[in-house]
């Protein structure tokens, strides 16, 4: 089942896909999405901030799909072997898009351990790519880019498959730096909107972030 919600009228149509296809060896294994900050799962969160931004949300992870089910979620797995990294996610969302959503023409990645994206990413991740005339656009902040959370057009998926299969391409701002690139920056305090939760010690981090966010 695919989650939606009411269009975006400013923006093109656009589906959401939540990255949750890592190891989270840092954590020592294991879905770091259904960590729980705040007393609500770091994917709830997520879902919370992006179902109204995006017409459809999917989820990109392996393994057994059931675990996620009480989420709502079409689970996408990646199609490319090894675990590749988040760029078989984006891949294996442009081509549901594709194939599921003829009429959507962007994707939207965030990371699924992500609890803080803004509620205008979508927004303004769109205005600096058409204002800068760019193929695709990427978030930054704090003099960092997160080349993760960005947006990406469906068309250039088979260009995507042939630099992930034939040239075994892995980083994300290697592919990005093959098109015009748009990034668009937010301030990163009292709270970094794209602060993830890599660490066992991060969760802890979280839980006070949360509570800023949760009383703003």
């Amino acid at each position: 089942m695919v989650t939606t919600s009411i269009p975006a009228t400013r923006v093109p149509p656009t589906l959401g896909v939540l990255l949750a296809g890592g190891l989270a060896r840092r954590m020592g294994g294991g879905d770091k999405p259904m960590r729980t900050i705040g007393g609500r799962t770091i994917l709830e969160r997520v879902i919370a901030r992006l179902s109204s931004q995006c017409d459809a949300l999917i989820l990109n992870a392996n393994g057994d799909p059931a675990r996620f089910s009480p989420f709502g979620l079409q689970v996408v797995a990646d199609d490319v072997p090894g675990f590749p990294g988040p760029l078989a996610g984006v891949l294996a969302a442009l081509d549901w898009t594709a194939t599921n959503r003829p009429d959507i023409d962007w994707v939207l990645s965030a990371a699924g351990d992500c609890p803080f994206v803004p509620r205008d990413l979508v927004t303004r991740l769109h205005d600096a790519r058409a204002r800068e005339n760019a193929e695709l656009a990427v978030a930054a902040s704090g003099g960092q880019s997160h080349p993760v959370i960005g947006l990406w057009r469906v068309a250039l998926r088979n260009e995507l498959r042939h630099a992930l299969v034939v040239e075994d391409l892995r980083k994300i701002d290697r592919w990005t730096a093959r098109y015009p690139l748009a990034t668009v920056t937010w301030a990163a305090e009292p709270l970094d909107p794209f602060f993830n939760a890599n660490t066992v010690e991060d969760i802890a981090e979280a839980e006070r972030l949360a509570a800023l966010d949760d009383a703003a």
